[in-house]
């Protein structure tokens, strides 16, 4: 994701992402140029729209310019819906990491080593893993061992963020039987681990469920169709002027479809998705805090 001053207008102005939207763009503007070079060239040099009074108008395009532009206002606020809902769900889950951690901190007795350590690596593997599940796959060289089978228990799994929350549940039963948890504390943590796969689920619900296919179809037609039409609306009123307009509302009109379709899936590697990296790594640092052994201290 990227970091800004929004304050900033000249650094935003020529930041290096308008590189990026442009080396994009570039096939679909460069036909435009052609198209529009040869449209105005077809009407003024050959038709001559002054002999045969022949004459274009903007009037329709004003008009659909209008139902475009709703069109787009609801694509884009659409797209960023589904991105501040990831964040909201990525923040719960700092949250929720955090207050079982320092549940399992005051609960834990201060010299407990093998379950303060095995807590902080599964917590840390469970989000990293579902970071990368809700990407290609996860990646388990993201993930700390904490036993022989783990690594070979991960493999034989599709869903691995589950196992992994399987394991929480399984860790904090068997505190509770060998009486190292209240019952009341076994309840407590019981809905920072239900939180867990709350957020997952949102999370998938987000990634895999897509802007309706009908919905995003029609809205690039209309684009095209839109700009496509703007030659022979504006030629002989702007004349040979009509491919530097046409080129501008075509990129202006492009970038907006360009941005909602990297917003509307934001947990991806794209430059404005959600800095999934990041967070993962704070609740990694956090945690890994909270949870460090406290030694006890001798009484006189």
């Amino acid at each position: 994701m990227i970091q800004y001053n929004p304050k900033s207008w000249f650094v935003l102005i020529f930041h290096p992402y308008s590189q990026f939207v442009m080396r994009t763009l570039m096939p679909a503007l460069i036909f435009m140029v052609l198209f529009t070079s040869a449209v105005c060239y077809f009407v003024l040099e050959i038709v001559h729209p002054e002999k045969d009074e022949f004459t274009s108008t903007t009037a329709l395009h004003s008009l659909l310019g209008i139902v475009l532009g709703l069109f787009l206002v609801f694509r884009i606020n659409s797209a960023y819906d589904r991105w501040w809902e990831g964040r909201k769900m990525w923040g719960n889950l700092v949250n929720s990491t955090r207050n079982f951690a320092l549940k399992l901190n005051a609960f834990l007795d201060g010299s407990d080593i093998e379950n303060r350590e095995w807590f902080r690596k599964t917590i840390t593997n469970f989000v990293y893993a579902t970071k990368e599940h809700l990407r290609k796959g996860v990646q388990l060289t993201e993930l700390e061992s904490t036993d022989d089978k783990f690594i070979d228990t991960i493999k034989s799994v599709s869903h691995k963020p589950n196992a992994l929350a399987g394991m929480l549940y399984t860790r904090v039963n068997t505190l509770y039987k060998e009486n190292k948890l209240t019952g009341d504390q076994f309840f407590v943590l019981d809905k920072e681990l239900k939180d867990f796969i709350d957020i997952m689920g949102a999370c998938e619900r987000i990634k895999y469920t897509p802007i309706p296919y009908s919905y995003s179809m029609y809205i690039k037609k209309f684009v095209f169709i839109y700009i496509l039409t703007l030659p022979f609306g504006f030629v002989t009123t702007f004349k040979y002027v009509t491919i530097p307009t046409v080129l501008l509302i075509s990129f202006v009109l492009l970038s907006v479809e360009l941005i909602a379709e990297e917003i509307e899936d934001p947990f991806g590697r794209d430059v404005n998705d959600l800095p999934t990296e990041e967070l993962s790594k704070k609740i990694k640092d956090n945690v890994k805090e909270i949870l460090v052994p406290q030694p006890t201290t001798a009484v006189n």
